[in-house]
């Protein structure tokens, strides 16, 4: 067996950064393992209530946490994804798609992933006109027609950064009124380029090498509508499929305590990725923190 650290974070968005700062802190033997930093916060065009900005966007946020993390010398395993945790008696094991590590313990905050539509032409045109992050993307869309799929704040959010700079966008919701803040619903309602479908479900995207077309369907009539851009905002899933012995509720998410300890001893989880029922930036860097102070005083016993 190869080196055994004292704990392993999985994740570096706010919970995973945030617990990696404590654990430097408390001068713990540990890695950081991520297929990015920052998260899901690099999707947010602007943030207006993380505690000591009025204003900053989810990359400006993003590299705020990269320059802190860096302030200390922690080793940082970039790029690479968990495949599977498993604990036999008092170690960890923690595979990976480059390796395998040990440890004696384990802070899960890998957050959470897209959620798909599953329709035909999904898997076939993603990044091929298909995109789940309109911060990222929308810059490529300019003077285009486009659609976004959705009505919560992330639909809201793609629609409004899409105002800017699209030729038409078509709002496509299943529910049969938005849910998305008032606000965000009013500026989107008074733009003479949004187009609102309430009771609508995506039937099919199709085109040649890319997005071409989508069909969807209300009322039992279909409609086609003839667009170069489609942006999936429908929500997000708990990326918890590597860790199977953890307790977790119907949605995947890992089931915690107040101390975010999970069922097994010495694996903690935090962030979005668990149930805790805040999905906020500023709540997953302060169960961040947490579980690595349990994670801290679990080491202390055993």
């Amino acid at each position: 067996m190869t080196d055994i650290y004292e704990l392993i974070i999985i994740g570096a968005g706010p919970a995973g950064i945030t617990a990696s700062i404590y654990a430097a802190r408390k001068k713990m033997n540990f890695i950081v393992i991520t297929k990015d930093v920052g998260g899901q916060t690099v999707l947010s065009s602007g943030i207006e209530n993380y505690t000591g900005y009025q204003f900053i966007t989810g990359v400006e946020l993003a590299n705020k946490f990269r320059e802190h993390i860096e302030s200390f010398n922690i080793l940082l395993k970039e790029n690479e994804t968990v495949t599977f945790v498993k604990k036999d008696a008092d170690i960890i094991s923690v595979e990976t798609d480059k390796g395998k590590y040990y440890t004696k313990s384990v802070v899960v905050a890998s957050g959470r992933v897209p959620r798909k539509l599953n329709v035909k032409g999904e898997e076939e045109f993603k990044n091929r006109g298909i995109t789940y992050c309109a911060t990222c993307d929308a810059p490529f869309f300019a003077g285009k027609d486009v659609a976004v799929i959705g009505g919560g704040n992330s639909a809201l959010d793609a629609v409004l950064q899409l105002i800017k700079i699209a030729n038409k966008v078509y709002l496509i919701d299943i529910a049969p009124k938005l849910k998305a803040d008032p606000i965000m619903v009013e500026k989107a309602k008074n733009s003479n380029i949004v187009e609102i479908y309430n009771n609508t479900k995506v039937e099919e995207i199709y085109g040649d090498k890319f997005v071409e077309g989508i069909k969807i369907s209300r009322d039992n009539k279909i409609k086609e509508l003839s667009i170069e851009g489609i942006f999936i905002e429908i929500g997000s899933i708990a990326a918890s499929d590597f860790i199977n012995d953890v307790l977790k509720n119907k949605d995947k998410e890992i089931i915690v305590n107040c101390k975010c300890e999970t069922n097994i001893p010495g694996i903690f989880a935090a962030g979005d990725v668990t149930n805790v029922a805040s999905k906020q930036i500023i709540v997953a860097c302060g169960e961040g923190a947490k579980a690595v102070l349990s994670a801290f005083e679990y080491l202390s016993k055993i």
